[in-house]
């Protein structure tokens, strides 16, 4: 078993190594990896995955984890964990790129990561 989701299995990743998670997302709770089942779809989570594809497309390694499926990921990453015990469920989604946090609480928008990417 894989430590992460892999959404888009078939997105093209040449600019980035695949085994090098350049942007991970560490979700708060959902009813399944996506969070888009359920009767309503929720609009940010429908922003989210689309963002996912984009970045996908342009060769970025994008990894999500969620605390019940990925605990070892919450755990092993001082930051996050740090952010969780502060503010407990009000920081997820937290998202790292780089292995640096840029924003907790909520999800980044497209032009945050592209900009943190590039530094």
């Amino acid at each position: 078993m894989t430590d992460s989701i892999s959404l888009f299995p078939d997105a093209p990743t040449t600019a980035v190594s695949p085994d090098t998670a350049v942007v991970e997302l560490f979700d708060p709770p959902m009813c399944c990896p996506t969070g888009l089942c359920g009767p309503e779809l929720d609009q940010t989570l429908l922003d989210v995955s689309e963002m996912i594809l984009d970045l996908q497309a342009e060769g970025v390694s994008v990894e999500r984890y969620q605390m019940t499926s990925h605990p070892h990921k919450f755990m092993n990453n001082n930051d996050v964990m740090r952010l969780v015990r502060e503010k407990q469920m009000e920081a997820l989604p937290i998202t790292a790129v780089h292995g640096q946090i840029i924003k907790s609480g909520v999800y980044p928008t497209l032009a945050e990561i592209r900009a943190k990417i590039r530094q």
